[in-house]
């Protein structure tokens, strides 16, 4: 077990912060809209995130450099200022959500101001980032996984027609509409989000950097077999316990919500909240402290993602190993993006009322980005003798041409 756990890392924490409150929040608007008829989103969706992950994962490893990093040296300017720009106005919309979403869920439980809530989590999360060794960070962001079970068991808090589920998941009865289509892109875009592949490839940078010795596989080729493999392990995990806990959100608002004709789910704390009368005080509890603690995941990866893309598309210094002094425009990138997502609470913006829009917009800027990795990936002037497997090319075009699909599809009923 000991061994196994040393093989988790980047790709299980990269797993875990993407069911964060805005995708929670999005898991259980399809579950109270449509029951347990978009459960086959994210049964389908796990190979596709798997293999775009470990694209990204890949050429951290092989490069030692980002991915912000990697299209500088080799896509024109504007490219790389479109994509980061993109990234940056995204994932400080996501922190702000994902920050009052943790404020609400708290008030439910415990009662107090959710807006004075929001600025002891922001800054908290800020202060973690800064003054925290990357090595021991890791380690609490590796425990902080486990509040996804609790959503586990809010399923086996209530009672759950298995076989309707089994159903939807292997034959729904869906309309296309435009509204059908649109929450699909959102599960689809808080599924395979943009932040997730800037957050891994930095990670397996910071592996590097971390360990005394190690080099990128570029220079050290020798230990290719052992690092790919345990991305590989890392990847599937992390990705698999993803997946299973957004089916699980989904299933427990079916069960409850749409049923109950409960269809109007705006935020993951209504989402919480709602759950009490339908399922009772145990349910409630999980379903709100689950939202707090994949917050506290959730907004360092956002933040450090974002800061990652800055830092690297502007050459600066970055890295949750370095003292403030040392990264000073790194880690004032993870203040902004932070603490803006903070203030962002305090504007006539309502950014819970984003959240399910995040989604989408996630969905869309995905695509021109995975376009982006892919090229890389299969270029051997950046992979070298690394470049993306036959298999893993394949998947990772079929997660881009899908994402693709679905934003097309939804354009076009809209």
């Amino acid at each position: 077990m000991r061994r196994w756990y040393r093989k988790l890392g980047p790709g299980l924490i990269t797993g875990a912060a993407d069911d964060d409150p805005s995708g929670i929040a999005t898991y259980s608007q399809a579950g109270a809209q449509f029951g347990y008829q978009l459960g086959w989103t994210v049964v389908l969706t796990y190979p596709l995130m798997v293999g775009i992950q470990m694209v990204s994962a890949r050429m951290g490893r092989v490069t030692g450099h980002g991915l912000a990093s990697n299209i500088r040296r080799h896509f024109p300017r504007p490219v790389l200022y479109a994509i980061v720009a993109m990234l940056v106005v995204a994932n400080t919309l996501n922190v702000a959500a994902d920050i009052a979403a943790m404020g609400e869920a708290l008030q439910l439980v415990v009662g107090g101001p959710e807006h004075g809530h929001a600025i002891v989590f922001g800054t908290v999360s800020l202060l973690l980032q800064v003054f925290l060794p990357y090595q021991r960070y890791v380690r609490y962001l590796k425990w902080l996984t486990l509040a996804l079970l609790a959503y586990v068991a809010v399923v086996f808090a209530i009672a759950v027609p298995w076989r309707e589920v089994l159903v939807g998941i292997l034959w729904p009865r869906l309309v296309l509409s435009a509204q059908t289509l649109t929450v699909i892109v959102a599960v689809f875009g808080t599924t395979i989000s943009p932040y997730l592949f800037f957050w891994q490839a930095a990670q397996e940078v910071e592996e590097i950097n971390a360990e005394p010795g190690a080099f990128a596989l570029a220079q050290a080729p020798e230990g290719a077999r052992e690092h790919l493999h345990r991305i590989k392990i890392d990847t599937y995990v992390g990705m698999g316990f993803s997946n299973l806990i957004a089916l699980f959100i989904i299933i427990s608002t079916a069960t409850t919500l749409h049923e109950a004709g409960i269809t109007d789910i705006q935020t993951s704390a209504q989402a919480a909240e709602a759950l009490r009368p339908l399922a009772g005080d145990s349910a409630f509890l999980l379903f709100s402290l689950g939202i707090i603690g994949t917050g506290l995941l959730a907004v360092p990866v956002l933040a450090g993602s974002a800061a990652y893309a800055v830092a690297e598309a502007f050459e600066w210094k970055s890295g949750l190993d370095l003292k403030l002094l040392e990264a000073r425009e790194f880690y004032a990138i993870i203040a902004l993006a932070t603490l803006g997502g903070v203030a962002l609470d305090f504007t006539p913006i309502d950014p819970i009322k984003g959240l399910f829009w995040c989604a989408v917009i996630n969905g869309v800027i995905a695509v021109p980005i995975m376009v982006v990795m892919m090229l890389l990936a299969d270029d051997p002037k950046v992979m070298g003798e690394f470049t993306v497997t036959r298999r893993l090319k394949a998947l990772g075009w079929l997660a881009t041409w899908t994402m693709a699909a679905a934003v097309v599809a939804m354009l076009a009923t809209s």
